[in-house]
């Protein structure tokens, strides 16, 4: 499934970024950018001076920095920036703090913030799921191989690790006696322990998976996607083929100030995305210098990260599902309930 590629992974990136910047940057890496060519027709007049979009580093932060790169955004806010964050507490503390009122963080860690009266709400999926099983073994591709194996896994009591649990036991595993889980606290580690071998597999969402093949090819190893777990989840549920993992959340204070913006904002997301798909290199090219990642590394990982922009309101069955599996493993987890009608726009 690999597709070769020539760089290795990425540092961390800067505190945030506008379109000037991402224009200069883009210069320094040999791309041209088209401005404005993805634009929606909403009127200048509804734009808002500017706006500071949260997004971690992955998948749905490149469809957000291909949007400020190409203007896609301009009709919505005359100045937008992406902030990079890299644990989901710097979520919780802008929004407590009041300095976040629009970001991309996990579905379920949205409609947890929701139940506990957070005054938030799920604009957008912008991810179907990121979610791989990856190996140096190319022969463990399926949840049973993993039995008797060393597996890295990331994020206690959060989606990814959740998840795959509830995918053990309906495989009908015993993780805690059959498998050695080795927990990790970043996409980065979990890569660095695959790839030195002191495990046989890691659980490694995009772009960090692709980061491993590169890094594992550096290393003289051949690192593969051996088990989609959005697949898997596919097989289980039958009715839910996607994983909602993450999507863009607002606040209730910007929501009603700005409801013409954010419609303007979505439908900027809408084109950006399907742009995104279309065209991976130069998509890369426009989230490299931002997200501090090479661009060969961030080309290859968009294939696998299911990048959309659907309507929150469109996918809240599937939604509901992974936030029930999730809750079959964790019963706390979301509050011990489903988020209302009111959670999704």
């Amino acid at each position: 499934m690999e597709k070769p590629t020539s760089a290795g992974p990425g540092h961390a990136a800067p505190p945030d970024f506008t379109r000037r910047t991402l224009l200069k940057g883009g210069a320094s890496l040999g791309g041209a950018f088209a401005v404005s060519a993805l634009a929606p027709s909403f009127a200048r007049a509804a734009a808002i001076p500017e706006l500071e979009i949260w997004g971690p580093p992955a998948g749905p932060s490149i469809t957000v920095l291909h949007a400020i790169a190409t203007g896609a955004l301009d009709a919505a806010i005359r100045k937008p920036s992406l902030r990079v964050w890299r644990q989901v507490d710097e979520v919780r503390a802008g929004l407590t703090s009041g300095s976040l009122d629009v970001g991309i963080m996990p579905v379920p860690v949205a409609a947890n913030l929701y139940n506990r009266g957070l005054g938030v709400r799920l604009v957008n999926v912008m991810t179907n799921g990121i979610l791989y099983v990856m190996s140096t073994d190319a022969s463990l591709t399926s949840l049973e191989a993993l039995r008797g194996r060393k597996l890295a896994t990331l994020f206690p009591n959060e989606l990814p690790t959740l998840l795959l649990e509830r995918l053990f036991r309906h495989a009908g595993i015993d993780s805690a006696k059959e498998i050695e889980l080795v927990p990790t606290a970043t996409p980065l580690e979990a890569v660095q322990l695959l790839v030195l071998g002191r495990v046989d597999a890691a659980i490694i969402p995009e772009p960090a998976a692709s980061a491993a093949v590169v890094k594992g090819s550096v290393a003289g190893k051949t690192v593969h996607r051996v088990i989609d777990l959005q697949a898997e989840w596919g097989r289980m549920t039958g009715a839910h083929k996607i994983v909602p993992q993450a999507g863009l959340v607002v606040t209730d204070r910007f929501r009603t100030a700005n409801a013409s913006v954010l419609e303007a904002i979505q439908a900027g997301l809408v084109k950006a995305a399907a742009d995104v798909v279309a065209h991976p290199a130069r998509a890369a090219n426009n989230a490299a210098g931002p997200l501090q990642m090479p661009w060969p590394v961030i080309e290859q990982s968009i294939p696998y990260s299911n990048l959309v922009a659907t309507p929150a309101r469109d996918v809240r069955p599937a939604i509901e599902a992974v936030l029930q599996a999730m809750a079959d493993v964790n019963p706390r987890y979301s509050g011990g309930r489903l988020p209302e009608q009111e959670f999704y726009l």
